[in-house]
C-alpha cells in the first residue's frame, strides 16, 4: 500500500520505467485488470477508469510485456492521484497490485516477464474544505469563483479557477505580466481541511506601443497595421488583444494569427508581435442541393482572398436552380455576382463593398431579366453584432400578370445582424437575429421598402447535447408602392425548403388588384428536433413548418396558411452536415399524401 506517492519519485521511476520496457523478454497481456473504490461516487469511478493506463493496456490490441505493465502501473499513481484531487479527495490511498506484490515495490530494472493479475484499488478518503482561502494581492472589481471562501469543498480545479480570475484581473486593468509568485497548500487530513494562501505579483502598467508585422509574404505590413487597429498609447487590456486578433483572422487572408506582447524589462510601453501565415490566395468551391419540388439547384464560385496585397477578397459566384428537365429551360433560374470587399475601409471594423450582379428568374407567374450595382459599408460593433448599409441601382424588365415593363429604381439596403451560435453550420445553443430593411423608389413613381425579420434559438437538451431543439421565426413585409413598381421577386410566397417543407415549392401567394402574385405579408414558423446517432456522425431530425402570406403588409387577419413536417438524417462532415428531409403536407387537400425530398449541406436553419 502506498499513500500520496511523492509526484518527482513517481516521475523519475515511471521514465526508468521507459527505458527498460524494451529490455525484458515479450509476454502475454495481463489475464485481468480490476478496479474498485468502495463509497466513491458512479462518475468518479468513471473518472478513474478512464485515465488508468493499466486499463488502456487491457483494452489494447497487441500483447504487453511485464515491463509495459509495470511502467504503466507506475504512472497511474499519479494519474489518479491527479483524477482525486480534481474530486476534492486530498489524502487517497491507492494499491496497485501485479499478481499480489505493489507496484511500487519492484524494481524498474527487473521488472517481471509476464503478469496474471492487476488489482487496483482506490480509497478515497473524506472529502476536503477549504479552511484558510486567500489569494494577494487583488485588483479592484476582481470576482473570485463563488466557491472559494472557507467552508466550501475543495478542489484543484477550482484552485486553478480562483487564480486565473485573480490573474485576469489584474490584466484587465492593464498589468499584462501579472503571474503567480507563490502559493502554500497544506492539507489537514484529520480534519479534511485544505488550506490555501497564494501570492501574486501584478507587474508593471503597460501600454500598447507598436504592431510588429512577421511571416507576411504578399500581404503589406501598413494593411495588416490597419486591420489589426491596435490601439497604441492605450493600456493593455486582454480583450482589445483578442480584438485585434479576430479582426487579421476574419479577413480570410491567414490561415493562422497569433499576436504576442513583446517582452519588456522595466518597461511601460510593450510593441506587439503578430505572427501571420498567409492562406493560399485563390480558392474554387462548388454546392448542389435537390428539392423534389424545386429541382436541383448547382453553385461554383471561384475566389481571391488578397488581391491587391491589403487583404481584398474578390469572389465570383454563379448558381443555377430549378434544374428539373433537361430538355426545358423555363422554369430555369441563373444568377452570377461579384463582389469585392476591402476590410478596414474607415477604420478597422468599417469595410468598404463593392457588388454587381445579373440574373435571370423564370417562375410559373413571372419572368425577371435584371441586374443591379451597388456600394455598401458593414460594420461590425462587437464580435457578435453587424450593421450594414449602402446604395445601389437596379434595372429589371418584368413579364407577369400585369404585362411587360421595364424598371429602374434606387435601392438603400440596411441590414442589423447579431449572430450568438457556438458553429455557424451546425448550431446547438445561442441565438441569431438578422433584421434586414431595403429602401426602393423610381423617378416619378411609388416609392416603398421591404423589410424582414429571421431569428433563431438553439437550446440543448441533457448534458452533453446530442439531443437540441431549434426554432425559428421569420417575418416579413412590402410597405408602400404600387404593385407595378415591385418585382415580383420582391413579394413574398410560401412552400419549399425555405419556408414550408412538404408543400410544393412557392405554391401559396396572394391575390392583388385581381392578379395572382406573391403577398406583401409573410409569416414563418419551424420547429426542429435533433438527436445525434451512436459517435455523433449521424443525426435523426424531426420538424414541422408554418408559413403565412396575406396580401397587405402586417395583415395577421387576412393571413392565408400552410403547413408541413416531416423526419431528416444528418452525417457530420467537415464542411458541414449532409441534410436529408423527407416531409409532407399537414394542411391543404394532398395533406399526408404528398412526399417531398430535400437533400442539400448544412442544417435547414
Amino acid at each position: 500500500m502506498e499513500r500520496l506517492p511523492n509526484p518527482i519519485r513517481i516521475t523519475l521511476l515511471a521514465a526508468i520505467c521507459v527505458v527498460a520496457v524494451g529490455l525484458g523478454p515479450r509476454a502475454g497481456i495481463a489475464q485481468e485488470v480490476t478496479l474498485s473504490a468502495p463509497n466513491a461516487p458512479e462518475a468518479l469511478i468513471e473518472k478513474l477508469r478512464r485515465n488508468a493506463l493499466l486499463l488502456r493496456l487491457a483494452d489494447a490490441d497487441g500483447s504487453p510485456t511485464g515491463a509495459d505493465i509495470t511502467a504503466a502501473a507506475r504512472a497511474d499513481y499519479g494519474r489518479l492521484i491527479g483524477v482525486l484531487y480534481e474530486a476534492g479527495f486530498f489524502a487517497p490511498v491507492i494499491s496497485i497490485s501485479l499478481d499480489g506484490q505493489e507496484a511500487s515495490d519492484i524494481s524498474a530494472l527487473s521488472p517481471p516477464s509476464a503478469v496474471k493479475q492487476v488489482a487496483i484499488t482506490v480509497q478515497t478518503g473524506t472529502a476536503f474544505r477549504l479552511g484558510e482561502a486567500r489569494i494577494a494581492p487583488l485588483a479592484p472589481g476582481t470576482d473570485l469563483p463563488e466557491g472559494f471562501a472557507p467552508g466550501q469543498p475543495a478542489n484543484t480545479a477550482l484552485l486553478r479557477d480562483a487564480t486565473q480570475a485573480a490573474i485576469l484581473g489584474w490584466q484587465s486593468i492593464g498589468h499584462a505580466n501579472a503571474a503567480l509568485v507563490r502559493q502554500r497548500i497544506v492539507a489537514q487530513n484529520r480534519d479534511a481541511v485544505l488550506d490555501v494562501d497564494i501570492a501574486l505579483a501584478p507587474g508593471p502598467l503597460l501600454r500598447f506601443g507598436r504592431l510588429l508585422p512577421t511571416g507576411q509574404m504578399r500581404m503589406r505590413p501598413d494593411r495588416i497595421i490597419a486591420i489589426a487597429g491596435l490601439p497604441s498609447g492605450q493600456i493593455y487590456a486582454p480583450e482589445t488583444l483578442a480584438r485585434a486578433e479576430t479582426r487579421l483572422r476574419d479577413t480570410g487572408a491567414f490561415a493562422a494569427v497569433a499576436l504576442r506582447l513583446a517582452p519588456v524589462e522595466g518597461q511601460t510601453i510593450a510593441d506587439v508581435t503578430a505572427i501571420v501565415e498567409e492562406a493560399p490566395r485563390r480558392r474554387l468551391g462548388f454546392g448542389a442541393e435537390l428539392a423534389s419540388d424545386a429541382g436541383i439547384q448547382l453553385s461554383a464560385y471561384w475566389l481571391h482572398r488578397n488581391l491587391l496585397g491589403g487583404a481584398e477578397r474578390l469572389r465570383f459566384d454563379f448558381a443555377v436552380t430549378g434544374i428539373d428537365d433537361i430538355q426545358s429551360d423555363d422554369e430555369i433560374d441563373t444568377t452570377f455576382t461579384a463582389r469585392l470587399d476591402r476590410p478596414a475601409s474607415f477604420g478597422p471594423d468599417t469595410a468598404l463593398s463593392l457588388a454587381a450582379e445579373t440574373y435571370i428568374l423564370r417562375e410559373p407567374t413571372y419572368r425577371i431579366e435584371g441586374g443591379r450595382i451597388a456600394v455598401g459599408l458593414t460594420h461590425r460593433l462587437s464580435d457578435e453584432i453587424t450593421l450594414s448599409g449602402g446604395i445601389g441601382i437596379e434595372l429589371s424588365r418584368i413579364s407577369d400578370a400585369l404585362g411587360r415593363r421595364d424598371v429602374t429604381r434606387l435601392i438603400l439596403p440596411l441590414g442589423l445582424t447579431m449572430d450568438r451560435r457556438d458553429d455557424l453550420l451546425d448550431a446547438r445553443r445561442g441565438d441569431y437575429i438578422a433584421v434586414e430593411a431595403e429602401g426602393f423608389g423610381r423617378l416619378g413613381a411609388s416609392s416603398g421598402a421591404r423589410v424582414t425579420l429571421d431569428g433563431r434559438r438553439y437550446w440543448p437538451l441533457g448534458a452533453d447535447d446530442t439531443t437540441r431543439f431549434a426554432a425559428r421565426g421569420q417575418i416579413g413585409s412590402v410597405i408602400g408602392a404600387d404593385l407595378a413598381d415591385i418585382p415580383p421577386d420582391d413579394l413574398f410566397y410560401s412552400g419549399g425548403a425555405g419556408t414550408v417543407r412538404g408543400q410544393p415549392y412557392r405554391n401559396l401567394g396572394a391575390t392583388q388588384t385581381g392578379q395572382p402574385s406573391g403577398g406583401r405579408g409573410f409569416t414563418g414558423l419551424s420547429a426542429e428536433l435533433r438527436h445525434d446517432l451512436g459517435d455523433n456522425r449521424f443525426g435523426l431530425v424531426g420538424f414541422a413548418d408554418l408559413g403565412g402570406i396575406s396580401a397587405e403588409a402586417w395583415d395577421i387577419d387576412g393571413t392565408t396558411w400552410q403547413s408541413g413536417a416531416g423526419v431528416g438524417l444528418r452525417y457530420t462532415t467537415p464542411f458541414g452536415p449532409i441534410r436529408v428531409d423527407l416531409a409532407t403536407p399537414i394542411s391543404g387537400p394532398a395533406a399526408g399524401r404528398d412526399l417531398f425530398i430535400y437533400i442539400g449541406i448544412g442544417q435547414a436553419f
